[in-house]
């Protein structure tokens, strides 16, 4: 029984090792090498996302009272089509000013991260399900971070370092309830505000998202400090979630193994 118990925690050791390795692989992969991939496939094919949706804030710009309609539509479009929706939301501050571009902004983006959500939990949840079936630990880690939903998704949305459409979709194929994801999206609120109020700046959305679109260091550096502190955060509480979900499981096989 004592070999089978160390061996238990031997296979833990190397998974958690492995979990680690692979997160922050594909975290660094994530950052480093998509915004030059999306940058490189745009020249390549010649087309401009942020020229297209910058002619599309001009447009509802000329609508009137039914362009706060329209914007939130085109957020919710941009937001599942993994179109950069930070063009749209520097614009709405020109477009719509502070207060009514950080509440349009926010519907937009939490209809259109749950639109992603629900894609990601209907078209490809069950092929997940199918895989960690066989496996305890990753089932007992994927139920733990679903147990803890909310709080995962609140810090995540907090910090700009995770990428927000990727992230959208990749939720869906967690245990992470609809309800808790849904409420979890004020924790878009903070950096909304700040990067709409620096749009606001600009002007004109011929300015926006370009070199010369003024700015406040202030606010750039809140942003920062805001994204660290909760990057750092949810790194910690999901490691620790995942430990306490293994540890669990290999004490649960342990126990299976004495009595047999």
């Amino acid at each position: 029984m004592r070999e089978k118990r160390i061996k238990a925690q031997s296979r833990t050791k190397n998974l958690k090792k492995l979990l680690k390795l692979t997160g922050l692989t594909l975290l660094t992969l994530i950052i480093t090498t998509a915004p030059a991939l999306a940058q490189e496939s745009a020249n390549a094919s010649g087309f401009n996302p942020q020229e297209l949706l910058r002619n599309a804030l001009l447009w509802i710009q000329n609508l009137g009272s039914t362009g706060a309609i329209a914007f939130i539509s085109l957020y919710i479009i941009a937001t599942v089509a993994f179109l950069p929706g930070s063009i749209i939301t520097l614009g709405a501050g020109v477009v719509f000013g502070v207060v009514l571009g950080s509440l349009y902004v926010f519907m937009g983006a939490t209809l259109g991260a749950t639109a992603a959500f629900l894609v990601g939990r209907y078209l490809a949840r069950g092929w997940v399900a199918n895989k960690i079936e066989g496996n305890d630990k990753f089932k007992a880690i994927d139920e733990a971070v679903g147990r803890e939903g909310f709080k995962i998704v609140l810090l995540t949305r907090l910090s700009p370092v995770f990428p927000f459409n990727l992230l959208n979709y990749a939720y869906g194929l967690t245990g992470v309830s609809l309800k808790d994801y849904f409420l979890g999206s004020v924790g878009m609120i903070p950096g909304t505000i700040m990067y709409v109020y620096i749009g606001s700046l600009a002007g004109s959305l011929a300015m926006v998202g370009t070199e010369s679109q003024p700015t406040n260091p202030t606010v750039q550096w809140a942003i920062r400090i805001i994204g660290f502190i909760a990057t750092v955060a949810v790194t910690i509480y999901v490691t620790k979630i995942a430990k306490k979900a293994l540890d669990e499981s290999v004490s649960n096989n342990t126990i299976s193994d004495e009595t047999v």
